[in-house]
């Protein structure tokens, strides 16, 4: 018993991060469809839609999570579906950002990479909290 409740901190903190990157795709994905619609109405917001800086500046913080949690997750040789799906959802996100010659695809590489992403973060995050139940005893 003392075994899990010395994991616990860890599994605790990790599932934040799990919370945090889901959010950072949601961000994303808000960006990407919320925010061209809005530009249409506001000008304002249509500029900011359209900077290529937010693109990159929005992978590069949802990346150092999802990277830190693969590696974890892949430490404890366990859950290799959430390492596949968030390895190629910030693959996508990745190439849509700063891949240049296809620029003219970075709307649905983003829009799939970031559902992708964070579909893998949400299952992680079910995952170690259904394993957090088991473990306490709670139904």
């Amino acid at each position: 018993m003392a075994r899990v409740t010395d994991s616990a901190p860890v599994i605790n903190r990790n599932a934040h991060l799990d919370l945090y990157a889901a959010s950072m795709c949601t961000l994303c994905l808000v960006h990407c469809i919320v925010l061209p619609l809005t530009g249409t109405l506001l000008p304002i917001a249509g500029l900011i839609s359209e900077d290529e800086l937010v693109h990159k500046i929005l992978v590069l913080m949802a990346a150092p999570a999802t990277l830190w949690l693969v590696y974890k997750t892949a430490l404890q040789k366990q859950n290799s579906p959430f390492i596949y799906l968030a390895v190629t959802g910030l693959a996508l996100l990745l190439i849509a950002a700063f891949v240049e010659p296809l620029a003219r695809y970075e709307v649905p590489l983003t829009v799939v990479g970031a559902t992708v992403l964070g579909a893998s973060h949400v299952q992680r995050w079910l995952r170690l909290r259904r394993y957090r139940r088991a473990h306490a005893g709670i139904s």
